[in-house]
C-alpha cells in the first residue's frame, strides 16, 4: 500500500511552534516556502507568517487571523488545529522531514508532466527530454535544506583539496591538464565547471588550438566531447591525425603517405578508435539540444572531462528574441551547463572585423562579436593571435595595389612552415592573465609550447622535427 506523501499532523506541528515561539521563524524561513506545505490552509497561515515578518509585524495567533481575514483565507477550524497542536523541541528535524515529502511530490508531478508534453504539447523528442531534466535539475537544486556551511567545514573541505593536490605530485595544475605548458602556469589547469572561450579572427587556428587541447586530454586518459556546427566529423579527425603524427595534412587527405607514415597514420587510428572521443556535427545546434546530448553523454560516459563547441555564435536560438539576447541566453547556458556537469566547457567565438582596422591588431575583450555577455559569463578568455597572418593579408593587399606596375618593387612574403603565435589570457576569473609564447606548425595545424618544461633528467624535451623554413613564391 503506497504512503500518503503528507503529513497533516507534522505540517500543525511546525506551523504551531512558529506560532508560539516566533524566534523560531527565521530558522525555518532560511529553509521552506508556503509550497513545502501540502494542506493548502497550511500554506496560507504560513504564508500570513512570511508577510507579517516583511512588515515587521508581531507573529502570533492575533495578527495571523487578521492577515487572514485581510486576504479572504482564514480556515478557522484548521487555524484551531494548529493552535491545539503542542510546539516541537527540534524544529529542524520537522522541517527536513517536510521538505523531503514536498520533493518527492515534486516528482510524481513530474511524471504528470511528462505525459502533458509528449502527448498535449507534442514536443519533439529533444525538447521534452530538456524540459524534463531541467524541471528535474530545479528539483534537486531546491532540494537541500542546509544553506550555510559554516567555516570550520570549510576549512576542512579546502585543507582536503590541498591535501589532494599534494599527493598529486604536480606543483602546476590542480585542474585539468591543457597539455600546455605555459598555459598551466597560468591557468592552473581548467577547472570543473569553468566556461572557457576561445577567440579569434578566421584562419587564426582557434579550431586548430581547441583540437589540440583536446588530444592531449585523450593522451592523459580522459574522454572529451566535441561539438562541430563548422565542420564535419570526417574533417576534424583529418586534423586530428596531422596533429597527432606530424604528417601534413594536405598529405594525409590526399593519402600520399610512405611506409613510415602509413605506419604512424594506423598507430594514431588506433588510438583515436580507443579513445572516449565524441562528435557531433550536426550543423543545427540549439541550446536543448547542447543540454539534451551532453548530460546523456556524460551521464553514459562519465570519463568525458571536457566538452568543446565549435563555435558558438553559429548555435541557433528558439526564442525569437533578437540575436544578441538569444546569443546572451546561449551564453548563459553554457555556463550554468558546465556548473551543471561539473566539466570545464570550451566555446570557441569569434571576433569582430573591426579590429582589422587597428594598427594594434591584438584582441581585446571587446572584440568579442554579438554579446557582451560571453564575456561576463566565461571564466576564462583567451585569444588564438598570429601575427604572421597579418602580414601576409598585407603583402597580398600591397600586390593587388600594385597590379602590373613592375615599377614598384613589392618585397615577397615569406610563408614559413613554423610561426610564432600567442594565447592571449585576457580574462581569468581565479587567477592570472598574461601571453602564452606559442609555435605553430601550419602543415599539420598543431600547437606547441615556445618553452617546454624540464625533463625528469633534468634536461629540455625535444621538439617536433619540422623542414627548415622555405620561401613561398609572393601571392
Amino acid at each position: 500500500m503506497e504512503q500518503p506523501l503528507y503529513s497533516l499532523s507534522l505540517e500543525r506541528a511546525i506551523l504551531s511552534t512558529i506560532i508560539f515561539e516566533p524566534k523560531n521563524f527565521d530558522s525555518a524561513a532560511a529553509l521552506i516556502k508556503p509550497e513545502h506545505f501540502y494542506f493548502a490552509p497550511h500554506q496560507s497561515i504560513y504564508a500570513a507568517a512570511v508577510t507579517l515578518a516583511a512588515n515587521q509585524s508581531p507573529i502570533d495567533e492575533e495578527f495571523i487571523r487578521k492577515q487572514l481575514v485581510k486576504e479572504s483565507k482564514l480556515n478557522e477550524e484548521a487555524l484551531l488545529d494548529v493552535l491545539a497542536t503542542a510546539p516541537l523541541s527540534n524544529l529542524l528535524a520537522y522541517i527536513e522531514e517536510l521538505a523531503e515529502l514536498h520533493i518527492k511530490r515534486e516528482l510524481v508531478d513530474l511524471t504528470v508532466e511528462i505525459r502533458r508534453v509528449i502527448y498535449e504539447e507534442r514536443l519533439d523528442s529533444i525538447e521534452a527530454v530538456d524540459r524534463v531534466q531541467k524541471r528535474l535539475f530545479e528539483i534537486g537544486v531546491g532540494s537541500g535544506t542546509k544553506l550555510f556551511r559554516d567555516a570550520e567545514e570549510v576549512i576542512r573541505s579546502t585543507l582536503a583539496q590541498i591535501e589532494t593536490n599534494k599527493k598529486r605530485g604536480n606543483k602546476l595544475v590542480i585542474g585539468l591538464d591543457t597539455g600546455f605548458y605555459g598555459l598551466n602556469k597560468i591557468t592552473a589547469g581548467f577547472n570543473a565547471g569553468d566556461m572557457i572561450v576561445i577567440a579569434a579572427r578566421p584562419s587564426m587556428g582557434k579550431t586548430a588550438f581547441m583540437l589540440n587541447l583536446i588530444s592531449n586530454v585523450l593522451n592523459s586518459g580522459g574522454g572529451a566531447a566535441v561539438f562541430s556546427l563548422e565542420m564535419p566529423a570526417e574533417q576534424l579527425m583529418l586534423r586530428l591525425l596531422s596533429g597527432k603524427t606530424s604528417i601534413p595534412l594536405q598529405k594525409i587527405k590526399l593519402g600520399n603517405l610512405d611506409d613510415n607514415e602509413w605506419g604512424r597514420m594506423i598507430a594514431a587510428c588506433d588510438f583515436f578508435a580507443q579513445s572516449k572521443l565524441f562528435v557531433n556535427d550536426d550543423g543545427f545546434l540549439t541550446l536543448p539540444k547542447l543540454r539534451g546530448k551532453l548530460r546523456q553523454l556524460v551521464l553514459r560516459h562519465p570519463e568525458v572531462k571536457i566538452a568543446a563547441i565549435d563555435y558558438l555564435q553559429l548555435m541557433t536560438g528558439t526564442s525569437g528574441k533578437e540575436r544578441h539576447l538569444e546569443v546572451s541566453d546561449i551564453s548563459r547556458g553554457i555556463k550554468m551547463l558546465s556548473r551543471e556537469l561539473n566539466i570545464p566547457i570550451v566555446a570557441l567565438s569569434q571576433l569582430n572585423r573591426a579590429l582589422e582596422t587597428r594598427r594594434d591588431k591584438r584582441p581585446m575583450l571587446a572584440d568579442i562579436r554579438e554579446s557582451g555577455a560571453i564575456e561576463q559569463d566565461a571564466d576564462i578568455v583567451m585569444f588564438v593571435h598570429r601575427e604572421d597572418v597579418y602580414k601576409a593579408q598585407e603583402a597580398r593587399e600591397k600586390l593587388k595595389e600594385a597590379g602590373g606596375d613592375k615599377s614598384r618593387k613589392i618585397a615577397p612574403f615569406v610563408e614559413r612552415p613554423r610561426e610564432d603565435a600567442e594565447i592571449i589570457v585576457e580574462k581569468h576569473r581565479n587567477g592570472e592573465t598574461g601571453a602564452v609564447k606559442m609555435i605553430f606548425y601550419k602543415a599539420c595545424v598543431r600547437f606547441e609550447d615556445n618553452t617546454l618544461p624540464p625533463s625528469e633528467d633534468g634536461g629540455m624535451h625535444t621538439r617536433l622535427e619540422m623542414p627548415p623554413d622555405v620561401e613561398i613564391p609572393p601571392f
